[in-house]
């Protein structure tokens, strides 16, 4: 049996709202990727995220909030570096690691002392919220580890039945999860890069947000989502190639009697499925997880994909294809 698909009316979104306040999962457009959201105050609600998704109990979900919300329910309290990014980037991909209010559930947390907060700008999203009347925890709508959703069939085709209504948003319109941001300790900490880069979170703070690489070990870094090596990952190996060497590449690869699938900026030739990648940073990451999807549905032996430039621009989609590699085992 499949999910329901509906477009977000106002009477699916009351649905979907319904289904949250009696413990069940929804499917939910942000403009990230899509979450698999349940009511963020409701311990067992959140339970069923984790063993719909299989995810491992102790990695802490981000709790999505409606514009406006009063956060003293879920932040013990707001710093003025996070009330800053607030104005800046909110409502919008960015997730503040912040305080932990006494009540929030372990669940959410991972029985970490912070908690991760967002308020999403998708206005499906946001219409949701409002009808629901509280936090939605909502990580990606994926198995643990596998390919982040950006439609809503994607959704619908990875869980099925297990998730009773997917509202139907569109494609997402940034395509990579939001960049996750440390202010509950003195320094502000880039723990997930993403749309919102280091440079205009600097530019805001007037002061360099560090990267986890440049952190002095004796502060303890919080648990966050997509922080394991292995993650974003298809099934079909998927191998890293600078672009001068992927007609070799591919060239060895078919000598061996192995199909190849490559998403890059030329086509290298020899390729059985070859995909154009866009040539900048924002139409890659939104394309990224659908592609990934569409090659590995292809029953190909190896995807090989072209190595983004070592720029800042791009360091958002350097970290969810060297997770992805990582994740999807040897090429």
């Amino acid at each position: 049996m499949d999910a329901r698909i509906l477009p977000p009316t106002p009477e699916a979104i009351a649905e979907a709202a319904d289904l949250l306040r009696a413990g069940q999962l929804v499917g939910m457009p942000t403009e990230t990727v899509y979450g698999l959201a349940a009511n963020a105050s409701d311990p067992d609600a959140v339970a069923r995220i984790f063993s719909a998704k299989g995810r491992p109990n102790d990695h802490p979900v981000i709790v999505h909030v409606a514009a406006g919300d009063d956060l003293s329910r879920w932040a013990a309290h707001v710093p003025g570096a996070a009330r800053r990014l607030m104005d800046a980037f909110w409502p919008g991909p960015l997730t503040l690691i912040l305080p932990r209010a006494p009540g929030v559930p372990d669940a959410v947390t991972g029985g970490q002392d912070t908690v991760g907060l967002r308020c999403p700008s998708h206005p499906v999203a946001q219409a949701l919220l409002a009808a629901f009347g509280g936090g939605v925890a909502a990580p990606s709508a994926n198995r643990f580890g596998r390919i982040s959703p950006t439609t809503a069939r994607h959704v619908a085709d990875e869980f099925g039945a297990a998730v009773p209504l997917v509202l139907d948003g569109g494609p997402c319109e940034v395509g990579i999860e939001s960049t996750i941001v440390d202010v509950s300790g003195e320094l502000p900490l880039l723990l997930r890069p993403g749309h919102i880069s280091a440079l205009a979170l600097s530019e805001v703070l007037g002061t360099a947000v560090l990267t986890r690489s440049q952190m002095d070990d004796r502060r303890a870094v919080p648990r966050v989502s997509g922080s394991l090596s292995a993650h974003y990952a298809p099934r079909t190996p998927l191998k890293l190639v600078h672009a001068d060497r992927l007609p070799g590449e591919v060239a060895a690869a078919r000598a061996q009697g192995r199909s190849v699938g490559v998403w890059s900026k030329r086509d290298p030739g020899g390729a059985a499925v070859w995909v154009e990648a866009p040539a900048d940073p924002e139409g890659y990451a939104h394309a990224l997880y659908a592609t990934l999807r569409e090659l590995d549905a292809r029953g190909l032996d190896v995807l090989m994909l072209e190595q983004p430039p070592e720029t800042l621009e791009w360091s958002a989609v350097r970290d969810r294809l060297g997770r992805a590699a990582v994740g999807s085992g040897p090429a």
